[in-house]
């Protein structure tokens, strides 16, 4: 898709469409594609996704910036499927369940791995192949910064707020809240300051699982379709999702089922080839 009419798409969607960076290097390289606020903050959460594929990639003595044989676009972390185009490469993307199928335009794409099976059964559908490999790569964090962040439980819990619910939990004045518009090694130092995490932001209760911390999700609005979420569960080798509406719930409800997740199949599921054939 032309740089042109992605930035069309952005303006023009309905739902929120990922950062459209204009493509400013002058030679073939990997786009990676992930979602931001048109205000030109950062969604911790999205944010991930840059963090993580770049640390992947200097683990292996790579960049972004480099030059490859062939000019290719990468989405990684987020509920961005629908903005793929073909021969778009996804490694750990799922599908935003607010969003219309008619919305995704693409047939054919170079899947290595998905959020979960959700996601797959609906790219199975339109015929595309996609290997059994899931989780969100935020789950990664643990291993691919090792002794970079530890658990350090100062609070009983916090709060997570997805983006859309950040200005109902001031409204509601609730405590411990970690603004997922902070940087995301902030958000992540402060999740480990808790002993339990109620967030209504996936990867506030992505963060929290991936080192060991119990999480419940919190419904403060209708916002956000529950696609996400059970699709992450299933992913995890769980069921559907429950949620609490009030921090007091999520207090009695405790935490869910720990996740079931091969950190190194994921890994091992890494469009490396992107950059070094």
């Amino acid at each position: 898709m032309p740089l042109s009419e992605r930035i069309l798409r952005r303006f023009s969607f309905k739902n929120p469409a990922p950062d459209v960076q204009p493509d400013s290097l002058n030679y073939n390289h990997v786009d990676l594609y992930y979602w931001k606020p048109l205000n030109g903050s950062q969604n911790f959460g999205d944010h991930l996704s840059k963090v993580i594929v770049t640390k992947v990639l200097a683990d292996r003595n790579h960049l972004l910036e480099e030059e490859t044989k062939h000019q290719r676009t990468m989405l990684a972390i987020g509920s961005v499927l629908h903005f793929a185009s073909d021969n778009d490469v996804i490694w750990g993307t799922g599908v935003n369940g607010k969003v219309d199928v008619n919305e995704h335009t693409f047939s054919r794409l170079d899947v290595r791995a998905v959020r979960g099976p959700l996601t797959r059964e609906f790219l199975m559908k339109r015929g595309i192949p996609v290997p059994e490999v899931y989780g969100d790569p935020a789950l990664l964090i643990p291993h691919i910064f090792p002794g970079r962040f530890k658990k350090d439980p100062q609070k009983e819990y916090v709060v997570v707020p997805n983006l859309h619910d950040l200005k109902i939990a001031k409204v509601l004045n609730l405590k411990n809240v970690i603004s997922p518009v902070w940087g995301w090694n902030k958000c992540v130092e402060e999740i480990l300051k808790a002993e339990f995490v109620i967030a209504s932001s996936l990867h506030g209760l992505i963060i929290a699982e991936a080192f060991g911390i119990p999480a419940c999700y919190i419904r403060l609005t209708e916002t956000e379709n529950l696609f996400k979420y059970n699709d992450y569960l299933h992913g995890t080798g769980r069921g559907e999702i429950e949620f609490a509406t009030s921090v007091a719930q999520a207090l009695e409800m405790g935490g869910m089922q720990p996740p079931k997740f091969d950190a190194q199949k994921l890994l091992d599921a890494f469009p490396i080839d992107l950059w070094e054939k």
